[in-house]
């Protein structure tokens, strides 16, 4: 049976991803989140349901964390077959009185760093799995064509913390489009899952359909559910 690793799966977008490569693709899903209860609760009413699924606990500011979870992934099942990095924060959204550099160091420490610690840990187990594929749940706002578009709608909305982090994630997801395109793996970076624009189920077909690619699918997109948009 096939595994993914999906994180900040205890609900949202990442919950629908997990819930629909278990129940639509009989894929093992590992259910990765911060908060362990949540997670648990998540993979428990999945296999109330007959599905596989399990939990680990993730926290992306914490290499250790990450170090656990990945060896507990590889004691589990041996190889992995799909990353799916999901977590993510957007401190701009709300309110803050954080300073410009701990916003920066706060959005970025998810954001980018933790989630390449995370990716890079995986690597080895990945490239034990046949087809391996990773999708980085990346943004719009990381398109630095779309963000000097003066017909877009969210032209000029200040959001440089997050906009920087996923355009600097953007970039680190292009290493993996090389380390796995040996092995006949498969990379993509997927935008354009803002709550307010469709329902978690819905944004989650397009992030499931790159997860489950066969062999010879795109890699190195960065695509929306409609297709390639500029970077």
């Amino acid at each position: 049976m096939p595994v993914a690793l999906i994180t900040g799966a205890n609900g949202g977008l990442g919950r629908a991803i997990a819930e629909s490569l278990a129940t639509e693709h009989g894929y093992h899903v590992v259910i990765g989140s911060r908060n362990a209860a949540e997670g648990e609760a998540v993979a428990v009413l999945l296999q109330q349901r007959g599905f596989s699924a399990s939990n680990i606990q993730i926290d992306l500011l914490s290499d250790e964390s990450i170090r656990e979870a990945v060896k507990s992934v590889e004691a589990a099942h041996g190889e992995l077959h799909v990353l799916v990095n999901n977590a993510g924060v957007h401190l701009e959204i709300t309110e803050t009185d954080l300073s410009t550099r701990q916003l920066l160091n706060q959005t970025f420490q998810v954001n980018t760093f933790g989630t390449t610690v995370l990716t890079e840990a995986c690597l080895p187990l990945l490239l034990r799995a046949d087809t391996p594929r990773i999708v980085f749940v990346s943004s719009r706002n990381g398109s630095i064509s779309q963000s000097l578009d003066k017909d877009w709608p969210m032209y000029g909305v200040q959001h440089p913390a997050y906009k920087a982090s996923k355009a600097a994630l953007n970039m680190l997801a292009v290493r993996y489009v090389e380390k796995l395109e040996a092995v006949g793996g498969m990379v993509n970076m997927m935008v354009g899952f803002h709550p307010d624009a469709r329902s978690p189920e819905v944004a989650a077909k397009k992030v499931v359909e790159m997860a489950t690619l066969g062999k010879g699918g795109p890699t190195g997109t960065f695509i929306d559910a409609n297709g390639p948009i500029p970077w």
